[in-house]
């Protein structure tokens, strides 16, 4: 690759590479190192599209090797260029975040949001990484601090707000799934789903492409977790869809007992019950009566 080749041609190849799976040679990566400094100055929404259209392509951890290799990844991503050669677990080089980000990403559902999440939800790992004395390592609050880091990374590629707010949620939760068992009660996978909202589908979608263990049956274990998840999530919505945790007419029900008027305040305290019954502090489905207690505890009655 000529020295006299515009920057952009890096991420022409490194398409091209997402696309066929074609590595160049050394000798080509070593001559484009010359460029990577350059494609700084590229229009930021350039280089966006560039790395969108390669994250949901087939040989994308190709690609982003490619990246790497010939320097474009350290120009505009050095939080993930970071990670390259990043341990993961003590003296296991093997287990470092670079290997498992490409293979997340590779194993992820070809949707460009949860694409640009799945290459960067490890970033926090590397400002939080601690051992412990018997070597053990911790990445305390790392998806927190992803979710920070990214903020910087939205404004370097430009991304519009409702991308980047999604991309933002997604690096912040990724590890929610995973921390259910079958010990979660109905409540708590409501709360889960609610909190969730309309990114449900995409963390999901995450979680599953974040489980890369080796192990025997630890993969499969822990997707099957997911997916008894994801059911107990559809059978309670089918559940609440016939009939809801809350009496119908409550509202009419708590402006007669307290002698209200209609207004935002019912369907605030509407909203409080219900959060209520999520959070475990209320049963559902019962009599109206049993909830007019707590309402006049909201109301100080």
């Amino acid at each position: 690759m000529p020295p006299t080749e515009p920057p952009e041609a890096l991420l022409a190849l490194a398409l091209q590479v997402a696309r066929d799976g074609q590595l160049p040679s050394a000798e080509t990566a070593t001559a484009a190192r010359t460029l990577a400094p350059a494609s700084r100055k590229l229009p930021p929404a350039m280089v966006r599209q560039a790395f969108t259209e390669l994250l949901v392509c087939r040989e994308v951890h190709l690609a982003l090797q490619w990246l790497h290799d010939c320097g474009v990844l350290a120009e505009w991503l050095p939080e993930l260029e970071a990670t390259v050669d990043f341990s993961q677990e003590a003296g296991r080089r093997h287990k470092d975040v670079w290997e498992h980000t490409k293979q997340v990403v590779r194993q992820s559902v070809p949707r460009p949001d949860v694409r640009w999440a799945a290459l960067l939800h490890d970033i926090g790992k590397v400002p939080t990484r601690t051992f412990t004395p018997d070597g053990g390592v911790h990445f305390h609050r790392h998806s927190e601090v992803g979710a920070r880091m990214f903020d910087e990374v939205a404004r370097r590629f430009a991304f519009d707000r409702p991308t980047y707010k999604k991309i933002r949620f997604l690096i912040l939760h990724h590890l929610r799934a995973n921390q259910f068992d079958g010990s979660w009660t109905d409540s708590a996978v409501r709360r889960f789903a609610r909190e969730m909202a309309v990114h449900l589908e995409d963390l999901l979608d995450l979680s599953r492409a974040d489980i890369t263990s080796k192990r025997p049956g630890r993969r499969e274990a822990a997707l099957r977790s997911i997916s008894e998840l994801a059911a107990r999530i559809e059978t309670l919505h089918q559940e609440d869809a016939l009939q809801p945790p809350l009496p119908t007419g409550i509202g009419n029900t708590i402006m007669q007992h307290f002698g209200l008027s209609p207004s935002r305040q019912i369907g605030e305290l509407r909203e409080a019950l219900e959060q209520a019954i999520e959070a475990g502090q209320l049963e559902a489905r019962r009599e109206p009566e049993y909830y007019l207690a707590q309402v006049a505890k909201l109301l100080g009655r």
